[in-house]
């Protein structure tokens, strides 16, 4: 599936959908939003003046996608939905749009855990078993989960990031005991639905947003543990050495939005071929400014790299999300040139 150009907004999309639904059915769908979400859509319908054609085309069609793979999953599964989009979308676009309409219906199960502040998550659940743990981040926010996960004890981490990954289905009982435990330190009380959680790509989710410390410990640890586990979240996710499996047109619009001073520090730790890429898509000029920065740098402490190294990633993912370059994923995405 094609995407819009990167100068329309999720909000812009949001609007351009509205505008095309006609009034009378705008007004319908203005009934199921809070009131900060109607006044945030509205302004964004009044400022949105012009839209060319193919946008919009390209914009509903995406619409229609999500639409249709809601309707196709509540009606028959993940299977079924699977098997009706491959056929109608294609392989991988079949999957980014079942990937992103099944995070939107996850269970209500733990709502009260997302919303409570990652310090007090952390404080009330640390003494826990790594697999209550697991469970609980399991319906955590990635961000609330990524915390939790650098403050463990090393050794817990490991467990807890490894029973995620492997988690697949949890009957009901089973999270209604554990949300029992808990509800005598959460004042919430919360329903629930059989449904998938955890599994590789959410504990994937969580390690693009730990802190490059933790994701090294992790990783070396798990690999030491079990080799295919650790190689199939990586094939996940996207971290500073992936750089190198980027076309060059990616990388020269990532370095656009980089800070130069970022770059200098990020390439004092990295690897030649990581360094390599960065160069071969610089001007000659910019080159030769980041090598004399690298020079007379000196002394740059591991956290400094990592936090740099990090924040370059960060860019990289945004630009993805807004569909400016592509990032292949374990190298099966399907990409037309």
């Amino acid at each position: 599936m094609a995407t819009t150009k990167s100068r329309i907004s999720p909000k812009q999309k949001a609007a351009a959908v509205i505008i095309a639904m006609g009034a009378e059915n705008a007004s319908q769908v203005y009934k199921y939003m809070r009131e900060d979400e109607v006044e945030e859509l509205t302004y964004e319908i009044a400022r949105l003046y012009r839209l060319e054609a193919e946008d919009l085309e390209q914009i509903l069609s995406d619409f229609y996608g999500l639409c249709l793979t809601q309707k196709v999953i509540t009606e028959g599964g993940l299977d079924y939905a699977k098997n009706v989009l491959e056929k109608a979308f294609g392989n991988q676009t079949a999957a980014n749009l079942l990937d992103r309409v099944t995070r939107s219906l996850r269970t209500k199960a733990f709502e009260f855990v997302r919303k409570a502040d990652s310090k007090n998550l952390m404080a009330i659940i640390q003494n826990e078993h790594p697999q209550t743990i697991a469970l609980i981040l399991s319906y955590a926010r990635p961000d609330q989960a990524s915390t939790v996960i650098s403050e463990l004890p090393k050794e817990k981490r490991i467990d807890v990031v490894e029973r995620i990954a492997k988690m697949d289905r949890t009957s009901p009982e089973i999270i209604k005991n554990v949300e029992r435990v808990l509800e005598r330190k959460f004042d919430s009380v919360v329903s629930i639905d059989y449904t998938e959680i955890g599994g590789v790509n959410y504990i994937a989710d969580i390690m693009n947003q730990v802190d490059r410390g933790t994701e090294k410990y992790i990783f070396d640890e798990l690999t030491r543990r079990d080799p295919k586990l650790a190689d199939d979240i990586r094939k996940r996710m996207f971290v500073f050495e992936d750089i190198t499996t980027l076309d060059n047109m990616s990388i020269q619009r990532f370095i656009r939005e980089v800070d130069s001073k970022d770059i200098v520090i990020a390439l004092k730790g990295a690897n030649p071929e990581v360094a390599e890429a960065f160069f071969a898509n610089m001007s000659q000029r910019m080159g030769e400014t980041i090598r004399s920065d690298m020079e007379y740098l000196h002394n740059v402490r591991i956290r400094d790299v990592d936090e740099a190294q990090q924040r370059i990633v960060a860019i990289i993912r945004k630009l993805e999300e807004d569909g400016e370059l592509v990032i292949s994923k374990g190298g099966k995405d399907d990409i037309i040139a």
